[in-house]
């Protein structure tokens, strides 16, 4: 059931963004990545562990370089960051077992990131052929 709400909730942010105007600042999706990111910090800081808050970090500057690549060069680097986190969810436990991290959190985030990176992987397409047109 997590990942039906996470991929909901992907759709959600991306059509509001969409429909508001957010995701027309090249920042928009760059953010997301990097407070995606920074989710899994901030429950090893829950759980008050710094050795899990150093483990986490590194991830973490991974997927912010990937945010930041993609908001200088292509928009592609953060589909990608978001595909890969989502795929990170799924074996973050078996590389960092963080015992701040909810049961259903990898479930959610990797609908979430999913979806998500699916979204903006969509509206790249459709700006790029409206522009062409």
């Amino acid at each position: 059931m997590e990942y039906v709400i996470g991929i909901v909730a992907a759709a959600g942010v991306g059509l509001f963004a969409t429909l508001i105007g957010f995701d027309k600042e090249r920042s928009f999706y760059p953010v997301v990545l990097i407070v995606i990111a920074a989710l899994y910090l901030l429950f090893a800081a829950m759980a008050k562990s710094t050795g899990f808050l150093l483990a986490e970090t590194i991830p973490a500057l991974v997927f912010v370089g990937m945010a930041a690549l993609g908001f200088r060069k292509t928009p592609w680097l953060v589909v990608a960051g978001l595909a890969l986190h989502g795929v990170f969810d799924f074996f973050h436990h078996a590389v960092i077992a963080n015992p701040g991290v909810p049961v259903w959190w990898p479930g959610w985030c990797l609908g979430y990131d999913v979806a998500a990176a699916a979204y903006l992987a969509v509206l790249i397409v459709a700006r790029r052929t409206s522009h062409a047109a």
